[in-house]
């Protein structure tokens, strides 16, 4: 990124960073006879959880996969699953579209863009570019699809003496009409380049906030791709998560008017501005604070918010688009150059055993971690 690049980025995110700072000891809590942030709580259910323009969908992959063979495959019977569509979570698992390795062998997309936040386990990516990566553990991959990309996304089970348990988080992220027919492109967020703050409520309890997208503090995470919904001036778009320990307070900074605001209690309990959630979602008013207040389990919260992009939605299978005709359009297409055609001798292929996280993108370009 040139230094021209970085301070319009900065820019774009003082609006998140703005107010940040209550956030960090609580002490800035809103006024007892404020009005509720709260706009609306739903259930989570089953995957995919309910969002908002700009983000299309939201899914929480969650697997306590055993320990993995010599192909890196589950040591465990497959009998009575759905192989190829197994989404079943039997024995705490699912191998999704996997036939050996669980995970999603190639596929296209076209319109929108993806963000794979990973906190336990790995992923390998291989795409039609001729890309491919191994991350986890904490790493982010934003991926374009743009005008169209197909890609695998498997799930190596490396771990040979003990299990590999697998959490991740997968968005889809919207872009505007201008933007659908960008060339795809990816970037790696690695573990040590996204912001985590530690921090302390007024009482010393813990929480932790790891922000993928929009600055907490005068801490900026790393650029989105440039064509991303979330690199465009005002759109305020913010991917965080927050761990709380039981009983600890954390206040949402205000942000600015209009933007839809979600966030997700995931895991234990929370008091979204005075309303318990457990296993919901809460809409909230996004011009004012929240305070977040954690159960006797404690929390864990994912936030989602941005300004809507507000086009019309056509939606089907892999492909986000604005109308019904650029939909056939896509498939059309998908058909005549499967967006660059299939470059691996597998369509799920997956990298060897010892190798480390890493990514090619499709320039040649080589991406490491700079530590692990």
């Amino acid at each position: 990124m040139s230094e021209l690049d970085r301070r319009t980025f900065v820019a774009q995110a003082a609006a998140v960073t703005a107010g940040a700072a209550a956030g960090m000891a609580c002490r800035d809590e809103p006024a007892p006879d404020a009005p509720s942030p709260v706009l609306e709580v739903r259930a989570l259910g089953g995957n995919p959880w309910p969002t908002e323009d700009p983000f299309l969908f939201c899914v929480h992959h969650l697997d306590a996969y055993p320990k993995g063979d010599a192909r890196m495959a589950p040591v465990s019977s497959l009998a009575g699953r759905d192989m190829g569509q197994d989404f079943s979570g039997r024995d705490g698992w699912s191998m999704y579209h996997g036939q050996v390795v669980p995970g999603f062998p190639r596929h296209p997309h076209r319109g929108f863009e993806t963000v794979t936040v990973t906190r336990r386990g790995y992923v390998d990516h291989s795409d039609s570019l001729g890309a491919t990566a191994r991350y986890g553990e904490g790493d982010v991959q934003w991926m374009t699809a743009g005008q169209g990309i197909v890609h695998a996304e498997m799930f190596p089970l490396r771990e040979e003496a003990e299990d590999n348990p697998l959490e991740l988080f997968q968005l889809w992220l919207n872009l505007p009409a201008r933007s659908k027919m960008v060339k795809p492109y990816f970037s790696m967020f690695w573990k040590d380049s996204v912001p985590v703050h530690a921090l302390k409520d007024g009482e010393g309890r813990a929480v932790t906030v790891t922000t993928v997208a929009g600055a907490l503090q005068d801490s900026l995470p790393p650029a989105p791709p440039p064509a991303s919904w979330a690199a465009q001036e005002g759109a305020d778009v913010a991917i965080w998560t927050i761990t709380m320990a039981p009983g600890a307070r954390f206040t949402l900074p205000a942000g600015a008017s209009g933007l839809n605001r979600a966030v997700y209690v995931f895991r234990g309990s929370a008091e979204v501005g005075g309303r318990r959630l457990d296993g919901e979602r809460a809409m909230l008013r996004s011009e004012q604070a929240a305070l977040l207040v954690a159960g006797a389990a404690g929390a864990e919260v994912l936030l989602l918010q941005g300004r809507p992009i507000g086009e019309p939605v056509a939606h089907y299978g892999p492909f986000v688009m604005n109308t019904r005709a650029e939909l056939q359009q896509a498939f059309m297409d998908y058909q005549r150059t499967g967006f660059g055609g299939w470059p691996w001798q597998d369509d799920a292929p997956v990298h060897a055993r010892p190798k480390g996280r890493f990514a090619v993108h499709a320039d040649g370009r080589l991406d490491e971690p700079k530590v692990g």
